[in-house]
């Protein structure tokens, strides 16, 4: 059977707190000081932040969580990432910028994402940036690329096969609910390594457990599959 490559997004909603970090600790405190020490809707630093590493490794999830946290402090916040064909100009009302998967930008996106990085330090407003790409190899204008590079720069790193296991078994005692060995390997070696999707498969499939009145087994997750 091949496997299977879910993209399903974490129906909680982002958070610092559904944030699992492992070997990523250092990049999640990080933010989280840079967030919360603010008492403001405009966080304290202008210094920028980049985060690179692969697919998986909680990029997007950390910046969305940055998203998340200046809303609730009241600040709005620019937003940029390679599907956004026709960026906005600059807004003096963001209280930061946050730049998504850098590495695909096109030259209008690099524009604008090179013309809000500056409007952004010059108001002495936050940036933080992901990409797949230490700032020295991604395809970028010079300009933009020196810029993403010059601050905190954080490399993420997937989480190991027994890290995964041990959140979704620390997950699934919290919500009563039994994974044999043989379900925690079958979900582990046949979708998407990403935790937000795995825990986001592990919230359907207690769904549909009880929905069917059914233990999770393989069967079941073959049968709410071909369901969907």
């Amino acid at each position: 059977m091949k496997q299977l490559a879910l993209d399903i997004g974490i129906a909680t909603g982002p958070s610092f707190d559904a944030f699992f970090a492992g070997p990523n600790e250092a990049a999640l405190r990080h933010l989280q000081l840079w967030v919360g020490g603010a008492g403001s809707a405009v966080p304290h630093s202008p210094v920028p932040t980049y985060l690179w590493g692969e697919s998986g490794s909680g990029k997007t999830h950390l910046l969305e969580s940055v998203r998340v946290a200046l809303r609730e402090q009241g600040a709005s916040v620019g937003w940029l990432h390679a599907g956004v064909l026709e960026p906005p100009e600059f807004d003096e009302r963001w209280g930061a910028v946050l730049l998504d998967d850098v590495h695909l930008y096109t030259a209008v996106q690099q524009h604008a994402a090179f013309n809000w990085f500056v409007n952004a330090q010059t108001l002495q407003r936050g940036v933080v940036a992901a990409g797949a790409l230490p700032p020295a190899d991604l395809p970028l204008r010079e300009d933009l690329r020196t810029r993403l590079g010059w601050g905190h720069v954080f490399h993420l790193q997937v989480l190991s096969e027994s890290e995964r296991r041990a959140v979704l078994r620390q997950a699934a005692d919290t919500r009563g609910v039994m994974l044999s060995d043989e379900v925690l390997d079958y979900m582990l070696h046949r979708f998407s390594r990403d935790l937000g999707s795995l825990m986001e498969l592990l919230t359907q499939l207690d769904g549909y457990a009880l929905q069917t009145q059914r233990a999770i087994t393989i069967p079941l997750i073959r049968s709410m599959l071909e369901n969907e």
